[in-house]
C-alpha cells in the first residue's frame, strides 16, 4: 500500500484530496491545523492526523515511508497577503522550503505535488486561454509567494533530482468552501432582498473548477512518470462574474437586483481562463460543469442554514 502525506489536510482542497486518495487505496497521513468539530479526520480518509505547523521538525518525526507528498498548506487569500505579507510568505514559501528539505533528506524517492495558483500569471487583460508557458507577472503578494514556491520546487528538482508536479489552479469551488465570491454571494442572497452590490463591472471572467475535479487532477499528476511538470487546473471555460452571481441568485428565489460598483480590488485580475491541454495529456478530464457545480453549492449552502 502506498502512503501519501497531505499538508493542510484540514483545508478545503486538502480534505477532498485526502478522501480521494483513501478511496484509491492509499494510506493517508495529514499534517496541519484545524478544528474538526463534528467532522473527524477518518471521515475524510485520513489514517493519521498530526496537529502541527508544517515544518521540518514535525515532518522529520514521521516514521512512515512516504511515496507522495501533496503540499496543500499555505496562503489561500489575495486579501490576506496584502494585509499580512510576511505571514503569507511564511505560510507559502517557508513551508514549501521545509517540505522540500524534508523530502531531500528523508524521503528522496517521494514525489511532490504542489497546488499552486493562477495568481502567478498576474494581470491578463485579454480574454483568452492562459498557457503554462505564458509570462509570469504576479500582481499580489499571494501571487509572488506562489511563484517563489514554484521556483523552490524547480530548484530542488534540478539540483536534487526530486520529482515534482505543479498544478496552477484557477478558481476552485464546491461544498464546504466558506469564503470568496460564491460564499459571499450566497450570504447576500440568503439574507437580503432588493439591491445587492458586488465589486467590479461583472464582466470579469474566471475559470471555475469543482473541488472533486481538482482533487482528481492531483491524483492524475501523482501517477505521471515525469520528473518535473506544470499544468493548469481549470475547467477550460471562462465565465463572467455577472453570470455566476445571476445563476446563484436564481437558486434563492428572492427579489434581488444585482449591481456592480465598478471598483476593482487590489490584486484582482480582469480575466482568468485556463488552457488545460497539458492536464488532459495525462488522461484527466474535468467532469462537473459550472451549472451542476453551482446547483450543488447552493443546495449545500441552504442546508448549512
Amino acid at each position: 500500500m502506498k502512503t501519501v502525506c497531505i499538508t493542510g489536510a484540514h483545508g478545503f482542497l486538502g480534505r477532498h484530496t485526502a478522501k480521494l486518495f483513501k478511496a484509491k487505496g492509499y494510506r493517508v497521513i495529514g499534517v496541519g491545523h484545524g478544528e474538526w468539530g463534528f467532522d473527524n479526520p477518518s471521515g475524510f480518509g485520513i489514517d493519521k492526523w498530526i496537529e502541527s505547523d508544517v515544518d521540518f521538525t514535525t515532518l522529520s518525526k514521521i516514521d512512515d515511508k512516504i511515496d507522495l507528498v501533496v503540499h496543500c498548506a499555505g496562503g489561500s487569500s489575495v486579501g490576506y497577503s496584502v494585509e499580512y505579507p510576511f505571514q503569507d510568505f511564511s505560510r507559502t514559501v517557508i513551508s514549501t522550503a521545509n517540505v522540500l528539505e524534508y523530502i531531500r533528506l528523508h524521503q528522496p524517492k517521494a514525489k511532490l505535488i504542489y497546488p499552486s495558483s493562477a495568481a502567478v500569471y498576474g494581470k491578463k487583460n485579454n480574454d483568452k486561454p492562459i498557457k503554462i508557458n505564458d509570462r509570469l507577472d504576479p500582481l499580489s503578494p499571494y501571487g509572488f509567494h506562489k511563484k517563489m514556491a514554484e521556483d523552490l520546487c524547480l530548484s530542488y528538482s534540478k539540483n536534487f533530482d526530486i520529482s515534482v508536479a505543479i498544478v496552477r489552479f484557477f478558481s476552485i469551488y464546491g461544498p464546504g468552501l466558506q469564503k470568496q465570491l460564491l460564499w459571499d454571494s450566497c450570504n447576500k442572497f440568503f439574507s437580503k432582498e432588493g439591491r445587492v452590490e458586488f465589486f467590479g463591472t461583472g464582466d470579469e471572467t474566471r475559470d471555475w473548477i469543482q473541488v472533486s475535479d481538482a482533487a482528481s487532477l492531483i491524483y492524475f499528476m501523482a501517477q505521471s512518470g515525469k520528473k518535473y511538470t506544470i499544468v493548469n487546473g481549470g475547467y477550460g471555460k471562462a465565465v463572467t462574474i455577472k453570470e455566476i452571481t445571476l445563476s446563484l441568485a436564481a437558486f434563492f428565489g428572492n427579489n434581488i437586483e444585482i449591481d456592480f460598483n465598478r471598483q476593482s480590488r487590489e490584486g484582482d485580475p480582469k480575466h482568468y481562463w485556463a488552457d488545460i491541454s497539458c492536464a488532459k495529456e495525462v488522461g484527466w478530464q474535468p467532469l462537473i460543469n459550472i451549472g451542476e457545480g453551482l446547483a450543488e453549492y447552493a443546495n449545500w449552502y441552504k442546508k448549512q442554514q
